[in-house]
């Protein structure tokens, strides 16, 4: 998903497209490049890397020929990458992560807020975008809390998970 965020911009401006994902999530970013294949994009507009960070992905932002790098990942490997592409003058964003709060005020829809909480712990909370505080109205608390407690005691089927 993220990658498509990155690509779709990068497409609609006219620009090929070069993605090298991280090593241990290859599928999607292949099932992409097909997906783009089958819809008509033209073979070369964009490429899919596959390899290792230290290899393939270093390889990639030291090169004087790409014009603009895109970097979700950690602090550390982001030092290594602005360090790289501070040689050609490449401009670079970084996405890092961060402390996303999510909100929940006392008229919020409640449903939805207690969905969007308890979807936090999909894929072990390793999901970049996913919120890693919560903040709660402190009339509202007692009862979200209780709730958020109830559904993330269930998986996808809507069984508990000690069932």
């Amino acid at each position: 998903m993220l990658a498509t965020w990155k690509v779709g911009p990068a497409l609609a401006a006219g620009n090929t497209v070069v993605l090298k994902p991280a090593e241990w999530t290859p599928l999607t970013a292949s099932l992409l490049g097909d997906l783009a294949l089958e819809a008509g994009i033209p073979a070369g507009v964009i490429n899919i890397v596959q390899g290792l960070g230290e290899d393939a992905g270093a390889a990639l932002v030291a090169h004087p020929d790409v014009r603009r790098i895109s970097f979700t990942g950690s602090p550390d490997t982001a030092r290594i990458v602005g360090a790289a592409a501070a040689r050609h003058l490449t401009p670079v964003s970084f996405e890092l992560g961060g402390k996303s709060p999510l909100i929940v005020f006392a008229d919020a829809d409640m449903n939805l807020a207690l969905q969007t909480a308890a979807a936090q712990y999909d894929h072990a909370g390793q999901v970049c975008l996913a919120g890693t505080r919560l903040l709660v109205d402190a009339s509202v608390y007692s009862t979200f809390l209780s709730r958020l407690a109830q559904a993330i005691g269930q998986n996808s089927t809507g069984r508990s998970a000690r069932s």
